[in-house]
C-alpha cells in the first residue's frame, strides 16, 4: 500500500463526486430527510421518536453509504476504469482505500448534518454526548461504505449490486434490535444477530443516546470498526478489474 496514490484516489473520487450533485443529496441531505419523516410520521405520539429515533440515525446514513459505494465502484469497473488504473503502481489496497477514505469524508458531513437535524430540528432528547452521537454516526456510515465495496466486488451491474441488499443489509436491519430489543428474540435469531454488524451499530447508538459511558458505548463500537476493517479487506483480495 502507498500513502500518496491512496490520497490521489481519494482526491479524484472526490473530484467525481463534485460533479454529480445528485448523490453529493443523496449522500448529504436524504438522511436527515428520511429522519424528518419519521419524526413527522411519530409527532403525535409521544416518546416514540426518542425511542427509535437513535437506531433510525444508525440505519439510514448506512443504507445509503452502501448503495452510494456499491454502484458508484461497480460503474468504475464497468466502465474499464478500473483496468487502466491498475496498468498504473496503483494497487488494490490502494483503490479500497482510497475510496474509503473520500467516502469517509463525505460520512463526516453526512453525520454532522443528519445528527444536527435530528438534535435540533427534530428534537431527538440525547443523554449522551452529542459528539458521541457523531461518532456513532460516521462509523455506521463509513460500514455501510465497507460493505457496499464488498458487494461491489461480486456484482456484475448496478442491478445486482441494489439486489445484495437483501442479503447483507435486510437481516440486519431486522434482527438489528431496531423492531425488538435483540434478548427478546428466540435463541436462534439472537444467536445470529451477535453475528451481524448493524445489530451492534444500533447497540452503541442506543447507549449514546441513553446516556451510558465508558466501555458500555465502546465496546459494541469496537465491534462496528473491526467488521468495517473486514469488509475492506475482503473487499481489496476480491477487487476484480474488469466485470464479465
Amino acid at each position: 500500500m502507498n500513502g500518496g496514490r491512496m490520497l490521489a484516489t481519494a482526491a479524484r473520487v472526490l473530484g467525481q463526486l463534485r460533479h454529480d450533485p445528485r448523490s453529493i443529496a443523496l449522500m448529504l441531505i436524504a438522511p436527515s430527510l428520511l429522519v424528518g419523516l419519521f419524526a413527522w410520521l411519530f409527532s403525535d405520539q409521544d416518546g416514540v421518536f426518542d425511542q427509535f429515533g437513535g437506531a433510525i440515525l444508525a440505519l439510514f446514513p448506512f443504507i445509503v453509504m452502501f448503495l452510494i459505494t456499491s454502484i458508484t465502484t461497480l460503474r468504475e469497473r464497468r466502465s474499464g476504469t478500473l483496468e487502466r488504473l491498475m496498468t498504473t503502481p496503483l494497487g488494490k489496497a490502494d483503490f479500497i482505500l482510497g475510496y474509503a477514505l473520500a467516502f469517509g469524508l463525505m460520512a463526516l458531513l453526512q453525520a454532522i448534518i443528519t445528527v444536527s437535524f435530528a438534535v435540533g430540528v427534530c428534537g431527538l432528547d440525547v443523554e449522551g454526548e452529542l459528539w458521541q452521537l457523531g461518532l456513532v454516526a460516521v462509523v455506521d456510515a463509513l460500514l455501510g461504505t465497507a460493505l457496499g465495496l464488498l458487494a461491489s466486488a461480486f456484482a456484475q451491474t448496478e442491478f445486482q449490486a441494489v439486489q445484495f441488499m437483501p442479503l447483507l443489509v435486510f437481516p440486519q436491519i431486522i434482527l438489528g434490535g431496531l423492531f425488538m430489543p435483540r434478548d427478546q428474540m428466540p435463541d436462534v435469531l439472537y444467536a445470529i444477530s451477535d453475528w451481524l454488524p448493524l445489530s451492534y451499530a444500533i447497540d452503541t447508538i442506543n447507549a449514546v443516546t441513553a446516556g451510558d459511558e465508558g466501555w458500555d458505548v465502546y465496546r459494541p463500537l469496537l465491534v462496528v470498526v473491526a467488521f468495517g476493517v473486514g469488509a475492506l479487506v475482503l473487499a481489496s483480495l476480491t477487487l476484480r478489474r474488469r466485470t464479465a
